[in-house]
């Protein structure tokens, strides 16, 4: 009887070649799923980053209630992010009046665009 199990799986094409085979299909099917998703939560924290930075731009530019919670969780979110284009001493300075609204829009504009453009280049590199 194992005998008839052996021709029937050899008459079926299940070889031991065609197991390794079917094993190293799953492994690429599994990584490229594994690398598909990571390259997914990149760009998710880059759009997420760069919407933090818009968004305390837009806050600071229409002159929002600094006592609410949400507009001080969005611009101390946003001054954590912006690096080197900090509103006030970032790459572009300004001054007279209206001086930190122009700064946050530039400098906190510049640096939303290379949040995203960094994310979109490594979502790139890890996507297969």
């Amino acid at each position: 009887m194992n005998m008839a199990r052996k021709d029937d799986k050899a008459a079926d094409g299940d070889t031991p070649t065609r197991r390794r085979r079917l094993g190293r299909d799953k492994v690429k099917a599994g990584t490229a799923s594994a690398r598909s998703r990571l390259a997914s939560v990149v760009w998710l924290v880059a759009v997420v980053c760069a919407l933090f930075l818009a968004v305390g731009a837009l806050l600071i530019a229409l002159d929002a209630n600094r006592d609410n919670t949400i507009v001080t969780f969005v611009l101390d979110g946003a001054d954590q992010l912006d690096g080197p284009f900090n509103r006030d001493e970032g790459i572009f300075t300004f001054q007279g009046k209206d001086a930190e609204t122009k700064g946050a829009l530039v400098n906190w504009g510049i640096a939303a665009v290379v949040y995203l453009l960094i994310g979109k280049v490594l979502d790139r590199i890890i996507r297969p």
